[in-house]
């Protein structure tokens, strides 16, 4: 595994002690204000200085870990269960159920742009914590259809398949027993990636409002509360802190994704 990918699995599990550990790092209480204390610059009490409401940032963006990680998460295990089940049935059988998945859902939901689709599901459902999880996972758990599809359809030709129909096994056996375990590499980096889309769409839509709602500690409501022009001169921190957050995380999950791609893959491994 690459230099990239080892500082992105450092960082994700940082992440993930950062989240869990959240109430013990913490420097003060995320939703106490203090207008006396706005816009302070990063100091010994407030490492990262305070926003517009006196609020500390360290300690925000400490707890907005909990809120991406929660979306990543819960996002990426949902669509990959139901992504893989159903890719794996299209590609497996094929015929009528192949053509009706492949041909006219899959093509339904990548007519339009992911995060476009995400705002009108939002839109629709409401905002809020689980209605924005809900939205991802409706929207997401294509693109693992398609590539468990794709790896069905090539490793159910392989000999030993064969030969473990021809002995008489059932469909579910080879499916479950010799397919799927053949099949599931590519799905591993898919979810590494889309733990990455999870936590980037989650910023997107609460910058927009369409998320979750403030004043929770996400980081994109942090970028929404900070994106005025005088904030951004006054307190350029108040943006910053959020928006590296952001972008650190999103290159962690991708840097680990291409080094999982790199080391699954014997010809990559190989060069």
């Amino acid at each position: 595994m690459n230099r990239l990918a080892i500082f992105g699995l450092a960082f994700i599990a940082l992440l993930v002690l950062v989240a869990l550990f959240a109430p013990l790092i913490a420097t003060h209480d995320v939703g106490a204000t203090n207008l006396l204390a706005r816009y302070l610059p990063p100091s010994s009490e407030h490492w990262l200085g305070t926003d517009a409401t006196g609020r500390d940032i360290f300690s925000r963006v400490v707890y907005g870990a909990r809120i991406s990680l929660r979306v990543g998460v819960v996002v990426v295990a949902v669509s990959a269960v139901v992504g893989t089940v159903v890719g794996a049935l299209a590609g497996f059988y094929g015929g009528w159920i192949d053509r009706i998945v492949s041909g006219y859902v899959f093509n339904v939901f990548l007519a339009f742009p992911g995060l476009l689709l995400a705002i009108a599901m939002v839109a629709f459902l409401g905002a809020g914590l689980n209605k924005l999880i809900l939205a991802l996972c409706i929207i997401g758990w294509v693109g693992y259809a398609r590539v468990m599809r794709a790896q069905v359809l090539k490793v159910r030709e392989y000999d030993f398949v064969q030969a473990a129909r021809a002995l008489g096994a059932r469909d579910w056996r080879i499916l479950f027993v010799h397919i799927l375990p053949n099949a599931v590499q590519p799905l591993i980096v898919q979810a590494s990636l889309g733990m990455a889309g999870a936590v980037l769409a989650e910023a997107s839509l609460s910058f927009l409002g369409l998320g979750v709602p403030p004043p929770a500690p996400s980081w994109g409501v942090m970028l929404d509360d900070a994106r005025d022009l005088a904030t951004l001169v006054r307190a350029p921190h108040a943006m910053l802190a959020p928006g590296l957050a952001i972008a650190l995380t999103v290159l962690a999950f991708n840097f680990l994704g291409d080094g999982l791609r790199e080391y699954l893959d014997p010809r990559q491994r190989r060069r």
